[in-house]
């Protein structure tokens, strides 16, 4: 049983907590917050015993094997450096750094203290997921594809009120491209590899990133387009087109839906696809499997392409954000 400690207490920390449970492969046994009461009413529901306010004693207390973070975006660094460091495991949050020095800096020093990083991007883990790679070959050569997630985000109402939420600020490293718009990134490479070229032409908000935008990756053959956004919603499905016919989703996130459209019968062909409760528990699980295994070279072949696939999606990010002129408070740290 791993003995999980978190640090953020949202509802996207309940999420994983739950999910880790519901795996039975974790145990919360600690909280770490800016404030012990607020650590103390997180954990209450789960019989935590250990909650704490300072984060070096936090990160090497002896209970706690693994470390979930899930703080604003901007802290993420240098949390997981002192919780790597202190020879936890560490899930990070997606999107796990703001710069490509700081990804750089952290799969470094993971390797030195042989123990894992992984960036919680929950989509690739999910059978779904793997169900679209594998039904690629249905429709022949690539042609391109959209992928859209725009969902309206209810702190930007703080915005339009003259505030800055972290989600929309350059200092917490926000916007709608590392919120949303990571899971669209992670669906392009996992499916079809590394672009050649990226572009973002970016819709900024008063507080300088991106509300909404949309993205070009360029591969040899193709393009993918990218939707996304934080200040409107979007109900169109995403789509990838082959010389042979069509895949359609109802997202690339969470996808609970799927069609193939063959041209040549014009058959339209659902493929049953099912969606846990929780859609956090697959990656959950992942993660166990790939650190109670580490001497085994499945789990490690699974790590390390996990670990490959965060370093190229967090080049895309730090490229689309540059190519439109949002510039966080991290890039100016020089890391």
């Amino acid at each position: 049983m791993l003995k999980l400690g978190i640090i953020g207490t949202n509802w996207i920390t309940n999420q994983f907590v739950d999910a880790a449970i519901a795996t039975q492969e974790y145990q919360l046994t600690a909280v770490y917050s800016r404030s012990i009461e607020k650590a103390q009413e997180f954990g209450a529901p789960y019989e935590v015993q250990h909650f704490f306010d300072q984060i070096d004693e936090f990160v090497s207390f002896f209970d706690v094997d693994v470390i979930y973070i899930a703080s604003p975006n901007s802290l993420h660094f240098e949390q997981a450096k002192l919780a790597l460091q202190a020879g936890k495991h560490v899930i990070v949050e997606k999107p796990a750094f703001s710069t490509e020095q700081e990804m750089a800096e952290i799969v470094k020093i993971a390797a030195e203290n042989q123990v894992c990083f992984f960036e919680a991007a929950r989509n690739i883990h999910e059978k779904s997921f793997q169900l679209i790679g594998e039904h690629l070959s249905d429709i022949g050569d690539i042609l391109g594809a959209d992928f859209t997630f725009m969902k309206y985000s209810s702190r930007y109402d703080a915005v339009l009120a003259g505030e800055e939420p972290n989600i929309f600020s350059l200092t917490f490293s926000g916007g709608a491209i590392m919120d949303l718009g990571v899971y669209l990134i992670y669906a392009a490479v996992g499916w079809f590899g590394v672009p050649q070229k990226v572009s973002y032409t970016a819709q900024k908000i008063r507080t300088g990133v991106d509300g909404m935008g949309t993205a070009i990756l360029e591969y040899p053959q193709f393009q993918v387009t990218l939707l996304t956004g934080k200040i409107a919603d979007s109900y169109l499905p995403s789509e990838i087109y082959g010389s042979n016919g069509t895949l359609q989703m109802n997202a690339v996130n969470s996808i609970d839906s799927i069609q193939r459209y063959d041209r040549a019968s014009q058959d339209i062909i659902n493929i049953p696809c099912a969606q846990e409760e929780n859609p956090m528990t697959e990656e959950a699980a992942d993660f166990a499997y790939v650190i109670n295994h580490q001497d085994e070279e499945e789990a490690q072949a699974s790590y390390q392409k996990w670990l490959q696939m965060a370093v190229e999606v967090n080049k895309i990010l730090v490229a689309l954000r540059k190519d439109a002129g949002i510039e966080f408070t991290a890039d100016k740290k020089g890391r």
